[in-house]
């Protein structure tokens, strides 16, 4: 029997509960499909960082770096400085492994309410977001002399960029500057990433979403290099552009207009939380985070320390996300099965059975017991 080696980080908050059910249901799944799981957990989370001081050691990432995937519960606790753990845990390994792929769908679910009335039209839509670059390159600082030297020692997978970043006003002020990257080798394979995903999904074109009426240089570039590898390697398929702002408000309005969105890090980080939402909310929304090594896949709802121990958290998009692995690992049939007992179960169930998040009362053990009841 085929086994995968699975980095299991249930981190804080609800991450144990939805993860925990996580496991359950792609454990069943092996035994239908015949293979099977070994779970390697780890600590690191911010429950741990408060106990020890201890963030991601270089060691626990080289174990990880022999497994196969990952599943990442939810980083995030209130008496932690926002950043640390973001930066610390969540944009370490995703740089660490170049895991330049943020993957994240948007789709309609049976008997999830949504916020704008769909008029019986699904929305099916999905961000691939460039992940290693544009703003979240953390190069950055503030300065009350108003003087700022930022150094530049980033290691990406195609490059390193050094170098130093030297600023002031006149008169002196206090002043924060964060500096933003996109480069050539960065925007082609995401781009190709994205291009062959609409194929794989039966569509014609990929839309990128931008800004370069106002940030010309960042964000231009990004259009001119996604523009000419779609032209000279994917001429079957259409190139489009719509501006990030414009993009929020066509949503808004008709959620299922748009098919693969191509998104530089900030936009696409900004506009998948908006499909989620349009889609019915955080409850539905799983993601992955990949490249060519270790890949991760995790649910986007964050740690929600205000309902852990209530039973209220909602195992849905983290089940999705275990799903999304399946797809990577190459075990598409048995991710099909596991979407499948995710929308059979929503579909079939009683008002009382569906999590509190979709209008039910039933606990996430109870939800997942349900769903694993249609594997």
């Amino acid at each position: 029997m085929k086994k995968y080696k699975i980095a299991v980080i249930k981190g804080d908050g609800i991450g144990p509960e939805v993860i925990g059910e996580t496991i359950k249901v792609l454990d069943k799944t092996g035994k239908e499909f015949g293979f099977a799981f070994e779970w390697n957990e780890y600590p690191y989370s911010a429950g741990h960082y408060l106990a020890t001081a201890e963030i991601m050691p270089e060691h626990a990432m080289e174990e990880m770096s022999k497994c196969d995937a990952m599943l990442l519960g939810a980083i995030g606790d209130p008496r932690v400085k926002p950043g640390i753990m973001e930066q610390g845990i969540l944009l370490a390994l995703r740089f660490r492994f170049d895991q330049y792929v943020n993957l994240r769908p948007a789709f309609s679910l049976p008997r999830v309410k949504t916020p704008v009335d769909l008029k019986g039209i699904k929305i099916d839509s999905v961000v691939v977001r460039e992940n290693t670059e544009d703003l979240y390159m953390c190069i950055g600082g503030t300065t009350e002399s108003g003087e700022l030297e930022l150094p530049v020692d980033v290691s990406r997978g195609k490059y390193e960029l050094t170098g130093s970043i030297k600023l002031k006003t006149d008169p002196r002020y206090p002043f924060a500057a964060q500096a933003a990257i996109n480069s050539k080798p960065g925007v082609e394979r995401i781009t190709r990433y994205a291009a062959e995903l609409a194929k794989k999904r039966g569509e014609d074109t990929v839309t990128v979403v931008s800004k370069s009426n106002a940030v010309s240089a960042l964000y231009g570039f990004f259009e001119e290099v996604a523009k000419k590898v779609m032209a000279d390697e994917y001429p079957e398929l259409k190139y489009a552009m719509v501006n990030v702002d414009a993009l929020c408000y066509h949503l808004v309005r008709n959620p299922s207009a748009y098919g693969v969105l191509l998104c530089p890090n900030l936009f696409g980080d900004i506009i998948s939380d908006l499909q989620a939402g349009l889609a019915g909310g955080l409850g539905t929304a799983a993601g992955g985070n990949i490249g060519e090594g270790l890949s991760m896949f995790e649910p986007v709802h964050g740690s929600a320390p205000d309902i852990v121990g209530t039973g209220r958290s909602n195992p849905v998009a983290a089940i999705l996300s275990g799903a999304m692995m399946l797809e990577h690992l190459g075990e598409g049939e048995a991710s099909k099965k596991i979407n499948k007992a995710v929308s059979d179960f929503l579909e079939n169930a009683s008002n009382e059975d569906l999590p509190f998040e979709f209008g039910g009362t039933s606990t996430f053990e109870q939800v997942g017991e349900n769903i694993r009841r249609n594997i």
